[in-house]
């Protein structure tokens, strides 16, 4: 059986699918672990469950309130691009589900800052955090934290003492711990700029694009 797919319709399908599993990852990381918790699944993978007040990656990047507003603005923005193009053939598939990776992880992080101060209870070390708790949530509308759990120290190393600044200092690669969400905007992002960029610079030549279909057979 072989179905056509618009570009529309993948987008939809790619964005609720990255949500809702980002969303099931951390509400179950949420009132799961304690937090700074980890958990090892192997050498150089762990979940590792913190909280970022900021940015992706666990950066922090100036004031709360405008980092939560920026969020919701630029995915309100992507949703518009991807509803404004999405009929259009002259742009091809994988320019869509870039589009749709990022706009789905930025939406995925912009729920928890709006929605996660209200419904759960303050994580710490010693104490889980609760799912509607009776006492209300930890914070107000659009202050809430972004959970995240993934972490890759998929190597470490000491610096040669020689080494100017640095040496003698224990190294870990790669430090950042993330959320499903910043990887979909992360994927997004860089398949984005090195096949697609072309879109982002000039008008697409619509005699050499596709249909604006994904077939998909059985």
């Amino acid at each position: 059986m072989r179905i056509k797919l618009s570009n529309g319709y993948l987008a939809a399908i790619i964005i609720a699918l990255v949500i809702i599993a980002d969303q099931i990852l951390k509400i179950w990381v949420k009132t799961h672990f304690y937090l700074y918790e980890s958990l090892e699944i192997t050498s150089w993978f762990k979940l590792n469950f913190i909280e970022n007040p900021g940015m992706a990656f666990g950066i922090e990047l100036g004031n709360k309130m405008f980092l939560t507003l920026f969020r919701i603005a630029a995915s309100a923005v992507l949703i518009y691009i991807i509803v404004k193009i999405r009929r259009r053939t002259c742009y091809s598939r994988g320019f869509f589900v870039c589009l749709s990776l990022i706009a789905a992880g930025a939406i995925g992080n912009v729920i928890d800052c709006m929605f996660y101060g209200l419904i759960f209870s303050e994580s710490s070390p010693y104490v889980l955090s609760e799912l509607f708790p009776e006492g209300g949530g930890y914070a107000t509308f659009l202050h809430g934290k972004v959970v995240d759990m993934f972490y890759f120290p998929i190597a470490s190393w000491d610096w040669p003492e020689w080494m100017p600044g640095i040496g003698g200092e224990h190294f870990i690669f790669f430090q950042p711990v993330f959320n499903l969400a910043d990887a979909a905007i992360s994927v997004g992002i860089i398949v984005l700029i090195l096949f697609y960029s072309k879109y982002l610079t000039t008008q697409p030549d619509t005699a050499n694009a596709d249909n604006g279909t994904t077939d998909i057979s059985k």
